[in-house]
């Protein structure tokens, strides 16, 4: 008996197809998957160490601190700029950095504040435990540079908090001479209110006041009496003392009003009749006897002139004239003659001003 032919051979159970046994391909897709899988992982990795770089550094390194304590200030936040760790300070940080202790801290305030402005970061070095930030900026028209101590404060989780290891505050040591009220950007201050010593201050004696560091500070004078165009001082170093003086120049409404004194007591010193006029700066001398009462008037009133003396002013040698008609008997013959001279005289002057702002002055001669 033969075969069938064209009868088909049924299939060996388990056998595969020709088509699909090639498996090499496979492999190596998925060899590549993993691959990169691998290199997204390494990138995001590396994006998220770059982005807590960024952050870090935006919002929780040294800088970032430095920067916000300067944002406040740019604002005029003076109370908020307060709050920062570390910017206050007390009597014993002052007194160990040679400070006065008596500082008066009516310029921590807004009123006070001067515009500060471009304000850039220049470099970071690290310390131990903290780092020193120098920044430039613009205060008012002045450039400058500061640099802040600060250091590692604590943490909150894994965020590192910071303070400032020397407080940012310095202290300005005004002298002002010719007033005891003054301005400082346009902050009216009086001299009794911020010294230790009340309304018992010297008025020559500085006073001690805290500023802002950086800021820029504006010292003038603009009173009835007395004004000066202004002292700019800039504060850019931390717990340091800078002296500055301010002398206050007479107004011309001040020296109109010391002119207007001078002239009505000279009027009223000529009507006194007699050679010498008491308590005035002329008079006239006669071996004789005289005849009639003495009339005085004043020929040419001099032209006053107002300087700073100390704590208050000073009229300089100013060159006057009066008249004197009197008759005159001679002792040899008994004869009377007229006489009409004109008498030279020279006056000064001391001006106080008292606590109420009213002045007191003196007239005097050489």
């Amino acid at each position: 008996m033969g075969t069938r032919a064209g009868v088909a051979t049924p299939p060996v159970a388990g056998a595969t197809p020709d088509a699909a046994v090639p498996r090499r391909p496979r492999r190596r897709s998925l060899w590549f998957d993993l691959t990169a899988l691998a290199v997204v992982a390494v990138l995001f990795a590396g994006a998220v160490v770059a982005a807590s770089t960024v952050v870090y550094r935006e919002l929780y390194s040294p800088t970032a601190f430095v920067m916000r304590y300067l944002d406040l200030l740019s604002e005029g936040r003076a109370a908020d700029a307060l709050t920062i760790a570390g910017v206050t300070v007390d009597s014993a940080q002052l007194e160990a950095r040679g400070l006065p202790v008596t500082a008066s801290e009516a310029l921590l305030r807004r009123d006070a504040l001067a515009p500060l402005t471009a304000v850039e970061v220049l470099s970071e070095e690290p310390t131990d435990g903290g780092a020193k930030v120098t920044v430039s900026y613009r205060a008012g028209n002045i450039d400058g540079t500061t640099t802040f101590d600060v250091e590692r404060a604590g943490s909150i989780g894994f965020v590192p908090t910071w303070r400032f290891a020397r407080s940012p505050l310095a202290v300005v040591d005004l002298s002002v001479k010719g007033s005891m009220s003054f301005d400082v950007n346009g902050f009216a201050i009086d001299k009794r209110q911020v010294s230790p010593d009340g309304v018992d201050a010297d008025p020559l004696a500085s006073v001690p006041l805290l500023v802002f560091s950086p800021g820029l500070y504006s010292v003038s004078v603009d009173t009835a009496i007395a004004a000066t165009p202004g002292v700019a001082v800039l504060s850019d170093s931390p717990l340091t003392r800078t002296p500055v003086t301010v002398q206050a120049e007479a107004t011309e409404k001040f020296r109109a009003v010391v002119q207007e004194r001078v002239d009505e007591f000279l009027t009223a010193c000529a009507t006194q009749q007699v050679l010498q006029p008491t308590g005035c700066p002329f008079g006239f001398y006669v071996r004789e006897r005289i005849a009639s009462e003495p009339l005085w008037s004043i020929a040419q009133q001099p032209q006053v002139v107002v300087e700073p003396d100390g704590a208050g002013w000073r009229i300089p040698a100013a060159e006057a004239v009066a008249r004197i008609d009197v008759d005159i008997r001679s002792l040899f013959d008994g004869s009377v003659r007229s006489v009409s001279e004109d008498v030279p005289f020279t006056v000064t002057g001391q001006i106080t001003i008292l606590p109420d702002g009213t002045a007191s002055i003196v007239v005097s001669g050489p």
